[in-house]
């Protein structure tokens, strides 16, 4: 692999230990992945965040390298807790003081602690074929979809090595040839709203893997909904990339000759909301909204089918969002409303990586198809997925029947 005069300096430690570590991670996977070089990033998000995934193992390594700093603008993926409110949250004090060092450790690094997997809301948006190294899946799938960024589903040590050398290596989706279709999905039933987006894309993640999906019958889809499908695909697939015809960037200008098609109908919509139910009746502890989390949008729509009613006395209802988002729900009234009601809103967290195994929660309620996919195994919970509306029922009678 052709490495330049300075990232040669880098590799045998000229510019210090912790970067030369960085850039043999990198090099060792453009090895791997045959890249002939390695590129610049103009970006970089980090996942591994929450104690809840990090362990002590991983604060030790964060905190190890302090002596360094990023050279390009990053952010971090969710935390386990709101940074703030984590004792509303009833979030235990060993883990909020673990996680406390986690956050410190990356701000020290010269990261921003803006710790969300929807970036792209709070002006972190890359531009059409700009290349960058994002690492939380759903986040990764919008950049590369709807975006039409180029980068590679990171884990949280080759980001982080991307954000402390501003380079990643030049393989994978950051080649045009990748970023081809392998399988048509021909849309024959409406999709009204983001958990329908939700089901397609658990439907059809299990079907493609980690191929790129080509949508077409979709006459449109706003940016939550196509938020849902990506992080749907990502959950139960590892799709990285999809096109959807006269909407994403790149649907005009990739070849479709010659690739499998499939149609996702009307049974299958009924049958993919079936398949994400683990509950079939009874008490739900916990009703979430917000993953990913929640835009601005997102967070109105909640607040208004709140209004004027009450959260269960033994159910909670947490809304996850951005701390970018929260202030402007805080400021338009939303927040006070869903407070109103019994519900919280809640930042730089989600319901996957807050420790509720650890809360007494056991049952919950979600609009996301993502969270649904996850929870029962990183949060011993058993879920209901529904619409919004139906979550919000589920919230006010705290029940599913």
């Amino acid at each position: 692999m052709y490495l330049t005069r300075d990232e040669e300096r880098i590799l045998v430690g000229e510019e210090g230990q912790v970067r030369q570590k960085a850039l043999e991670i990198l090099v060792a996977l453009g090895e791997i992945f045959e890249a002939d070089r390695l590129i610049s990033v103009n970006s970089v998000q980090v996942a591994g965040v929450s104690y809840k995934t990090l362990g002590e193992a991983g604060l030790e390594w964060i905190e190890s390298l302090s002596m360094s700093r990023v050279c390009v603008p990053t952010t971090l993926n969710p935390a386990g807790m709101d940074l703030e409110l984590w004792e509303r949250m009833k979030i235990p004090k060993d883990f909020a003081e673990r996680q406390i060092r986690v956050i410190h450790a990356f701000r020290k690094l010269g990261i921003t602690p803006i710790c969300t997997c929807t970036p792209y809301l709070l002006g972190s948006i890359p531009r059409l074929g700009e290349h960058i190294a994002w690492s939380e899946s759903s986040a990764v799938c919008f950049a590369n979809s709807v975006l039409g960024a180029k980068t590679n589903r990171e884990g949280g040590p080759s980001a982080l090595a991307s954000a402390l050398t501003g380079r990643t290596a030049n393989y994978g989706y950051h080649l045009d040839e990748n970023r081809m279709p392998t399988l048509k999905v021909r849309v024959k039933t409406r999709l009204a709203e983001e958990s329908d987006f939700g089901a397609l894309g658990y439907h059809i993640g299990r079907i493609v893997g980690s191929g790129v999906p080509y949508f077409t019958g979709i006459g449109d889809a706003d940016t939550d909904m196509l938020k849902a499908l990506g992080a749907a695909l990502a959950a139960s697939g590892s799709v990285t990339l999809y096109h959807m015809e006269g909407i994403t960037p790149e649907s005009s200008s990739v070849r479709r000759d010659g690739v499998e098609t499939i149609s996702f109908a009307e049974e299958d919509l009924r049958k993919a909301y079936s398949d994400l139910n683990t509950v079939g009746s009874g008490k739900v502890d916990l009703v979430c909204f917000g993953c990913p989390h929640a835009s601005i949008e997102e967070v109105r729509r909640v607040a208004e089918a709140l209004k004027g009613r009450k959260v269960a006395p033994h159910t909670k209802l947490w809304v996850f969002t951005s701390i970018g988002v929260k202030s402007i729900a805080d400021r338009c009234g939303y927040t006070h409303i869903i407070e109103e009601a019994g519900g919280e809103v809640y930042s730089d967290c989600c319901m996957i990586v807050t420790p509720v195994e650890e809360m007494s929660f056991h049952s919950i309620a979600v609009n996301s198809a993502k969270a649904a996919v996850y929870a029962p195994t990183t949060s011993k919970v058993n879920v209901t997925f529904g619409t919004l509306r139906k979550c919000i029922e589920i919230a006010t009678s705290g029940r599913v029947e």
